[in-house]
Formats: structure tokens, sequence, C-alpha cells
């Protein structure tokens, strides 16, 4: 079976700016990606259609023969099972950017009774200690978890191949830590939080997405977040995720170009791909950072900052392209890793159409 996972246009630019540099199926919700679910419950080729179509360069694919799906769409072992009834009416669905978060537990649990069915983890560590069922842990192979605190009673925990958590880290399921990523010494992580692959941790952490090859490895808070790929936090760096008089919460929307009302109570800071923040940083609650952004300095940014910008509390300007690139090539370097030209050439569609969403 072929599916072409299709973009909901109106959802694609609510899920911005995350959705600047991958279609909706590729973002991550529980252990793995959209896509890889479909791909992993039905057997099945997946391939997408992006509504931007500078990412069909990313993304190509043949769509003939393929049977299309809103990719949008979170699959269920259930849905799956009734997949040709074709009925999405009371489907998972991402919707809104915070809907990431927010589904996260949900999907963990679900992914981790799929993935872990049949199969053997690796043997637990006898320095580690364990509050809860043990059978709700699993280590892949090439995973190291010493020395730490695993607590499996609101939900299981998950560590993937060649993943590492030092010692000294508590961990309270559900949880994923995706494969070759690192929990440093001494992290604290809450629920529902997944840690990309290849992404670094360390400080408090609870309710967050990190996508793949993403870094806050030092002390510092982030809750109720979602951060792209490549991103890095600094040391000391930390984001509100509740505001002082408890009033709901407001959250930039790109397509009306304002701050919309949500019945949210929690949110912390929504992050696009390769954008940084300098040690000692704080967000206010509910803030979102676009693609290419470096922010450093005291006090708290503005709770919107467009892509491709850089500054603080004092004033912002144009990251030019050239110092991105320079940058981004530096970053990805030190992980083994080179921009294809596709990949410019994306980065320069989305600097030119940054403008349309300021």
């Amino acid at each position: 079976m072929k599916l072409i996972l299709v973009d909901p246009v109106n959802t694609r630019d609510n899920l911005l700016p995350l959705t600047y540099t991958r279609p909706v199926a590729d973002l991550r919700v529980g252990i793995d990606t959209i896509a890889e679910k479909w791909a992993r419950l039905l057997s099945a080729e997946c391939v997408f259609a992006p509504a931007a179509d500078y990412l069909r360069d990313i993304f190509p694919s043949d769509e003939e023969g393929a049977v299309a799906v809103p990719g949008n769409i979170i699959p269920t072992p259930e849905l799956a099972a009734n997949f040709d009834a074709m009925d999405w009416s009371g489907a998972m669905k991402i919707e809104n950017i915070y809907d990431i978060f927010m589904l996260n537990g949900e999907c963990i649990r679900a992914d981790f009774k799929h993935i872990t069915s049949g199969r053997n983890s690796q043997p637990i560590s006898a320095t580690n200690t364990i509050v809860g069922d043990a059978s709700q842990i699993f280590i892949e192979a090439g995973a190291v978890v010493e020395g730490a605190f695993l607590n499996t009673t609101k939900g299981p925990i998950y560590i993937g191949k060649d993943a590492e958590v030092m010692e000294g880290s508590m961990l309270r399921g559900p949880i994923a830590v995706c494969e070759h990523a690192v929990v440093n010494m001494g992290t604290k992580i809450y629920p529902d939080t997944t840690i990309g692959p290849y992404c670094k941790v360390g400080g408090e952490i609870n309710n967050v997405v990190f996508h793949s090859y993403s870094n806050k490895a030092h002390d510092g808070f982030l809750g109720n977040a979602v951060i792209g790929q490549w991103c890095n936090l600094g040391a000391g760096c930390v984001a509100s995720n509740l505001k002082n008089d408890y009033t709901p919460i407001r959250l930039w929307n790109y397509p009306t170009r304002r701050f919309l009302r949500t019945t949210l109570q929690f949110c912390g800071l929504v992050m696009g791909d390769h954008s940084k923040a300098g040690i000692n940083t704080m967000f206010n609650t509910a803030t979102v950072v676009g693609v290419g952004c470096n922010i450093h300095g005291s006090g708290f940014p503005r709770n919107f900052v467009p892509s491709f910008s850089e500054g603080s509390t004092a004033g912002f300007t144009e990251v030019p392209l050239n110092k991105f690139f320079d940058i981004a090539e530096r970053v990805m370097a030190r992980r083994g890793k080179q921009m294809s030209e596709a990949e410019r050439r994306m980065f320069e569609t989305i600097h030119d159409l940054s403008d349309t969403f300021k």
C-alpha cells in the first residue's frame, strides 16, 4: 500500500513556523512522526503532498497509485484496522500548534504499546531505581541508562536505539527518548515529553516535544513547548508556561497576523527550525519564534519573533541569508551533516515568504 499524506492548507498555515520546513505529516508527536506511524501501522509506503510547492524538492514523491490521507490525522491501531472506511471524523488530529504537546502523552502510550509488542527490552541496569511497573520501560539496542530514577506509575518510558540517559536523571513517564538522544546528568523530565533523535537535553523539562538535532543541554525550565530541528537553548534559558494572573493564553497565529485567544492555561515556547537562544534568555508565556532566529540579551523579547530575526529587548534586525547559512553549516557540521542544495533553496524561499506572515 502507498499513502500520500496531504497537507490541509488551513491547518498547515496554523502550524507555522514548524511547517515552513516540513509537511504536516512530518511533525513528531509521540515517539515518531505522523508519517512514520502510518508506515508502521499499515506496513505502507508514505509519500507527501506538501501545501507549499517549495517543499516538494525536499520531500519528492511519486503519487501514482497512492491513497490520499489528510496529513494531520494521527493514526491509531483502531483507525488502521478500519482504514478502508476512510472515516476521519473521530480521529485524533493536529489542528493547532499546541495540539502537538497536548496530545503527546496519549500518542506516546499508543506508540509504546505498538512498537514494543512482541519484543524484548534490553536488560535494565541494576544501578537504576524503578518506581512502578518495570515492564513499562523499554530500552532499545545500544542505549545506555545508568543511575537514573525511572517512574512508570503514570505512563511508559521508551529509550531509543543508542540513546543515553546519564546518572542522576529523573524520568516520569510517559516519556520518549528517541534514538541517539542524550539526557545529561541530573535532568528532570516530567510526563508527556518527547526528546527527538540526536537531541541533547538537561535541566527541567515538562510536556515538551523536541524534533531532531536540537539542544537544551543545560539548566533552565521548559514546559508545554514544541521545538523544531537544529535549535539551541543556551545555559540558563527559561520559558514561562503560565501567566501570573492565570488567565487564558493568547498565541500568535500566522494566517491572521495576530494573537488569538485559546482555552489554554499552560503554553510555553514554540520555536521554528535553526533558531537559537543565548545564555540566560527569558521567554514570556506563549512565545512563538520563527525560523532562523538568534535571540540574546537580558529581559523578555516580545511574544512573537519573526523568522530570520536577530536581537533582544533592545531591538531586532534581519539575519542576512549568508550569515544564516554560515551559522547553519557550522552547527550541522558538528553532527556530521551538511545542508543540501535543495534545503538552501527552501530557506531562501522561506526568507522571501516570511514577510507575508510578519
